[in-house]
């Protein structure tokens, strides 16, 4: 569970949950240790908890996705207002606010855990945290069964058949939902990263430039085409693109660091050794992204993500800690 905790929240802001937890808690235990008894000590610790519940919520809101994020917001959010409006009104009452407003956290994780999705989504979501993908795919299929013509459950089948390794189905189901609407840059550049994943390159380069094409705004489009690019050693498209989605600003340390990485590639084997020196340099910057994909590649659920970018995190590592570096250089 705590594994699971830190790939979600990613190894800075984990580390910032732990300190604030660590500093809030450890400053109330020091006050009640002095004087349990004074009303200003129970207001000083009223305020810690407070501090620590806008932290922490500000630290996981931060990583969830809209609609997420909403509905957690409505559980936090009048938890919060009833602790400081009671905390101020009736600060002799603090406790009783205190513990009305965790109940509402509590009452409200029930009350709107039943919005955001149908059965089978939550069946397929609770078998794939399991690592029970079969049960997931059989659930997703039962809910394709009944809205043939969503393209959003082709994809979350996709994404399960990707997670149990079997391509050839997510491929199929990524071009049922490019049947469903061609103009759909999500579908392409699905079946872009599965094709990468199976090393078919010249078929994932397709699908990736025609993503690109249709959401040429969009900076993860132009990087799965760098990466394919590195693949096939193209490398004048490498820089081409990849400067590109830099420009679309990458918005995480994990995939600016890659992008370095390629680039450092691509302007090696040009022989651009100023260029190549710079891509290194930025690459040297995002050590947050290489513990970002350490913390990842560690988890079970990973092993599609390590067959095809464990060399490169390792590379990357490599010339972050100027050690040796080998493989796919030239």
């Amino acid at each position: 569970m705590l594994k699971r905790f830190e790939i979600f929240l990613g190894p800075r802001r984990f580390r910032a949950f732990i300190a604030l937890l660590a500093v809030t808690g450890l400053v109330s235990l020091v006050l009640n240790a002095v004087s349990s008894e004074s009303e200003t000590v129970a207001a000083i610790q009223t305020i810690l908890l407070l501090v620590f519940v806008v932290g922490a919520a500000y630290l996981i809101l931060g990583r969830l996705p809209g609609e997420e994020r909403k509905r957690w917001l409505a559980v936090i959010l009048p938890s919060l207002l009833v602790m400081i409006v009671g905390s101020v009104a009736m600060p002799a009452l603090t406790g009783v606010f205190v513990g009305a407003s965790l109940g509402w956290i509590v009452a409200g994780i029930f009350i709107f855990r039943n919005i955001g999705g149908p059965k089978n989504y939550k069946t397929a979501v609770k078998a794939m945290r399991k690592g029970d993908y079969r049960r997931a795919i059989a659930a997703m299929s039962a809910q394709i069964k009944e809205q043939p013509t969503s393209a959003e459950h082709y994809r979350f089948r996709a994404e399960l058949y990707r997670l149990s390794g079997d391509l050839k189905s997510a491929s199929l189901d990524y071009r049922r939902m490019i049947e469903i609407d061609a103009n759909s840059a999500v579908a392409h550049n699905g079946l872009a990263e599965v094709e990468l994943q199976a090393e078919r390159y010249p078929e994932a380069r397709r699908a990736a430039e025609q993503a690109h094409k249709l959401a040429p705004e969009e900076w993860v489009a132009a990087y799965n085409l760098g990466m394919i690019d590195d693949r096939l050693q193209d490398n004048e498209a490498v820089v081409r693109h990849l400067t590109t989605a830099l420009e679309l600003k990458i918005p995480d340390s994990r995939h600016r660091l890659l992008t370095h990485l390629y680039l450092w590639r691509a302007h090696r084997r040009l022989s651009d050794d100023g260029a190549a020196e710079n891509a290194l340099a930025a690459l040297r910057k995002e050590r947050a992204g290489l513990e970002e994909w350490q913390v990842i590649m560690s988890a079970k659920e990973a092993q599609a993500l390590r067959e095809v970018l464990n060399e490169d995190v390792e590379q990357a590592r490599q010339l972050i800690e100027r050690e040796p570096v080998e493989a796919k250089v030239s």
